[in-house]
C-alpha cells in the first residue's frame, strides 16, 4: 500500500531523518494560522496518490500574502482525475542541490537495492535513461541493520558525506516498515543542512495488518471483495474476463488473449477445490467490472470439480457471455449441465480463447 507524502514524511521524522516543517490541511483557511511557524514563503502540495505530480498542477508556490488564495485554487483541481482533498503545506527550503536515493527490493538478488544519483528532481527517471551511469547501485544483506561504510562510499561517491545518515536511516525504515520502496525525491542539501524535500513509502501488501494498518487504500472495491473471498485478483484494461484456477493456468490464459491480439479485462485465480458458491462470487465479480463484454472460464478439475463449476455459473446468471473450457473430475456431469442453461463449453483453451475473441472484437 502507497502512503502519501504526509504520512511518509511523519514516519521518516521518527526515524531521524530531517523533514521541513509542515502542517496538513483540509480547507484553504485553515493556512493562515500556521503562516507564522512555516515562514514568509511555502509549498504547496497536493496529497493524491498518483505520479508526476508536479509536472500535472499538483505542486504550488506561495508567500503569506498569496497562500489561502492558492490552497483555494489547489483544492479546487482534480490532478490526473483524483479530486484534492488535503494538501501539506510546507516551509519553502533554500536549496542548493538535489540529489535522489531510492530503497526496493532486488529481484534477481532477492535484496535490498539502494539507487543513488547526484541529481535528483522531477527529471531523474530522464537523466538515467540517457546515461545510466548517473545512477548508481549497491545491494545490502538484508541481515545487515546498517549500510556497511565501504558500500556508503561507493554509493555516494563525491557526494556531501553528510548524507550518509539520512541514507541509513533511509535503509532502516524500508526495513522495520516492511517496505516494497522507501524513496527521497530530492534529498536537499540547504545552509540548515540536509532534508527529505519529498517522501515515497510503499508497503507490503502481505505485512499491513503487522503494520497497524487496517485497510488496503489502493485496493479497489472488487478488490476488497476478491480478497473478502480469498481469490488471487488482479483489474486489468481489456474487456475480456478471465477466470482460472491455479496462477500458472490462469497467466496462460492471460498470455493466450495477448498473443491472439485481444485484452484481458482481469487476473482472477478462484483456488483449488473451489465450489459453487466460490465459482457463483468469481463469476459475478467479473461480469460487474463495466467494460467486461465476455468470461473465458478455464478449470482443470483435480480437487475441483467440473460440475460444482458449472452449477456456480449458472447460479451467478451474469449478463456477459461466459464461454466455459473445464476438464477433469465430473466434465461429463459439468458438461451436461452447461449444455442444458445454453453455454458453451470448449474442447481447449485455445478454442475458448478464439471464441471470446469472436464476441469481444
Amino acid at each position: 500500500m502507497k502512503l502519501l507524502e504526509y504520512e511518509a514524511k511523519e514516519i521518516f521524522s521518527k526515524y531521524g531523518i530531517p523533514v521541513p516543517k509542515g502542517v496538513l490541511v483540509r480547507a484553504p483557511e485553515e493556512v493562515t494560522a500556521h503562516l507564522p511557524e512555516l515562514g514568509d514563503a511555502v509549498v504547496l502540495k497536493a496529497q493524491v496518490d498518483v505520479g508526476g505530480r508536479g509536472k500535472a498542477g499538483g505542486v504550488l508556490f506561495a508567500d503569506d500574502a498569496t497562500a489561502v488564495r492558492t490552497a483555494r485554487d489547489l483544492f479546487s483541481r482534480e490532478i490526473k482525475g483524483v479530486p484534492v482533498r488535503e494538501i501539506l503545506v510546507e516551509e519553502r527550503l533554500a536549496i542548493e542541490h538535489e540529489y535522489y536515493v531510492s530503497i526496493a527490493v532486488d529481484r534477481s538478488s532477492r535484496q535490498p537495492v539502494i539507487l543513488f544519483a547526484d541529481a535528483g528532481g522531477v527529471e531523474i527517471e530522464n537523466a538515467a535513461l540517457a546515461d545510466e551511469s548517473a545512477v548508481r547501485r549497491v545491494v545490502v544483506s538484508p541481515l545487515l541493520r546498517d549500510i556497511p561504510p565501504f558500500l556508503m562510499r561507493e554509493l555516494l561517491g563525491g557526494a556531501p558525506k553528510e548524507l550518509g545518515p539520512v541514507i541509513n536511516s533511509l535503509y532502516r525504515v524500508f526495513q522495520e516498515k516492511d517496505a516494497m520502496l522507501a524513496e527521497i525525491n530530492p534529498l536537499v542539501t540547504t545552509p540548515q543542512g540536509v532534508y527529505a524535500a519529498d517522501a515515497k513509502l510503499i508497503v507490503d501488501d502481505n505485512a499491513l495488518a503487522r503494520q497497524g494498518i487496517a485497510v488496503n487504500r489502493d485496493l479497489s472495491e472488487r478488490e476488497r471483495e476478491a480478497e473478502k473471498h480469498g481469490f488471487s485478483y488482479v483489474e486489468l484494461d481489456g474487456s475480456i474476463g478471465v477466470i482460472g484456477n491455479g496462477a500458472g493456468l490462469t497467466m496462460s490464459t492471460l498470455d493466450l488473449i495477448e498473443y491472439y491480439k485481444g485484452r484481458a479485462a482481469n487476473f482472477l485465480d478462484v483456488g483449488g477445490g473451489a465450489d459453487q458458491e466460490r465459482v457463483v462470487h468469481a463469476v459475478r465479480l467479473v461480469a460487474s467490472m463495466p467494460e467486461v463484454e465476455v468470461i473465458v472460464v478455464n478449470l482443470l478439475g483435480g480437487i475441483t470439480r467440473c460440475d460444482e463449476v458449472a452449477k456456480g455459473i449458472i447460479a451467478a446468471g451474469v449478463a456477459p457471455t461466459v464461454i466455459v473450457r473445464m476438464a477433469g473430475t465430473n466434465e461429463e456431469e459439468g458438461r451436461r449441465l452447461l449444455a442444458e442453461h445454453g453455454y458453451r463449453m470448449l474442447e481447449s483453451m485455445d478454442a475458448a480463447v478464439r471464441a471470446a475473441m469472436e464476441v469481444a472484437l
